[in-house]
């Protein structure tokens, strides 16, 4: 739903009625992710929810709600072996798509959540998608609070709890409970959408370098900093697709900043002066990748003054270093794809060889 916020945010605002169809729950190769959405409008379309397969289907399943009494509709899109649902998918995988009417009277927290979502607040949003229970109830749940509710006390206090724990971790999916709210059982199925602030990306080195990659990180989704300690150098002007521009000693502003699994730092400063203590900083820290340019020579060097500085074999294990694929990558701009291409490989788990090399599935369920 994030990405079509600001459509349905000016129909809402306006007081129309419109159709939200958001994928819930995939299998096999399915073309977009739990929480993919696309909004209908009469014949106003925005989002997505499979790249062009059905959004077809989806948009006249939506139409229909809009002019009926009916509820929400939980719908299964694609082919699995040989049985034929409504509409192929021509990746061959599955899809749920839950679609469901929306106006200020049914979804009157929808300002609040979208307002959270632009200032990068955390919140989730827990629907009951199938199953005994209200079809259609919703409780967004916040680090600290809840409203709404899912119809049974017992059920919400279950909610709560898995919502924050995938609000935590970033996840979006199904969550499944009893009838009465129970654990154990799988008949009710609550779907859980999480809008967690993006991950961060930390660039350290205001060179054309990281002005390609800043540009690549904020097309992957990731909140862009750009450090440096030479002002000249680190200008908003100079790095116009940033969210920010820090002039600082790199390891100084690494240290003030927090830093969780999400997070990716590239250090391409390749100056020991300040990639070996900004290095000794980041190897210590959580984050999911620490990436550093140069040449070999450069990383043996590295190598050598970090572990005088006291670094252990394990931290340095976790040293991406030369920084990204082997593509053969020359330009700013083709080296920016080459490390975009290590952090997709990294968050879903894929070879890095060509997939026309390759057999099974195409899409990977992440690491």
């Amino acid at each position: 739903m994030r990405d079509v916020l600001p459509e349905i945010m000016e129909w809402w605002r306006s007081g129309h009625r419109f159709g939200l169809a958001t994928v819930v729950s995939t299998f096999s190769s399915a073309p977009r992710p739990p929480g993919a959405a696309m909004a209908v409008r009469g014949e106003e379309v925005a989002g997505s929810v499979s790249g062009g397969c059905v959004e077809g289907a989806v948009f006249e399943l939506a139409t229909e709600l809009l002019t009926e009494t009916d509820g929400p509709v939980l719908q299964r899109y694609g082919v699995s072996d040989d049985d034929a649902f409504a509409v192929g998918l021509t990746c061959g995988g599955i899809i749920d798509v839950f679609v469901e009417p929306v106006s200020r009277e049914t979804f009157p927290e929808l300002e609040e959540i979208a307002a959270a979502v632009k200032e990068r607040r955390p919140v989730a949003v827990a629907t009951v998608v199938s199953g005994p229970g209200q079809v259609g109830a919703r409780r967004i749940v916040w680090p600290d609070r809840s409203s709404g509710g899912l119809g049974l006390e017992r059920l919400d206090e279950a909610v709560d709890d898995d919502a924050r724990g995938m609000l935590a971790q970033g996840l979006t999916g199904i969550r499944h409970y009893g009838g009465q709210g129970e654990r154990r059982l799988d008949d009710l199925a609550v779907f859980v959408q999480s809008f967690a602030p993006p991950p961060r990306m930390l660039v350290f080195g205001a060179i054309d370098f990281a002005a390609a990659v800043a540009r690549v990180g904020k097309f992957l989704g990731y909140h862009v900093t750009v450090c440096d300690a030479r002002p000249i150098f680190a200008t908003a002007k100079r790095f116009p697709d940033a969210d920010e521009v820090v002039v600082k000693w790199p390891h100084d502003y690494l240290a003030s900043v927090e830093v969780d699994e999400r997070t990716v730092i590239c250090v391409l400063t390749h100056d020991p002066k300040f990639d070996v203590p900004l290095l000794e900083v980041a190897l210590r820290t959580r984050a999911g990748y620490v990436g550093a340019m140069g040449s070999r020579r450069t990383h043996d060097d590295r190598l050598v003054r970090l572990r005088e500085s006291g670094l252990t074999e394990d931290e340095l294990a976790r040293l991406r270093s030369p920084i990204g694929l082997d593509l053969g990558a020359r330009t700013p701009e083709e080296t920016a794809v080459s490390i975009a291409a290590e952090l997709i490989q990294l968050r879903w788990g894929g070879s890095g060889a060509p997939l026309s090399a390759t057999r099974g599935r195409i899409h990977h369920e992440g690491s």
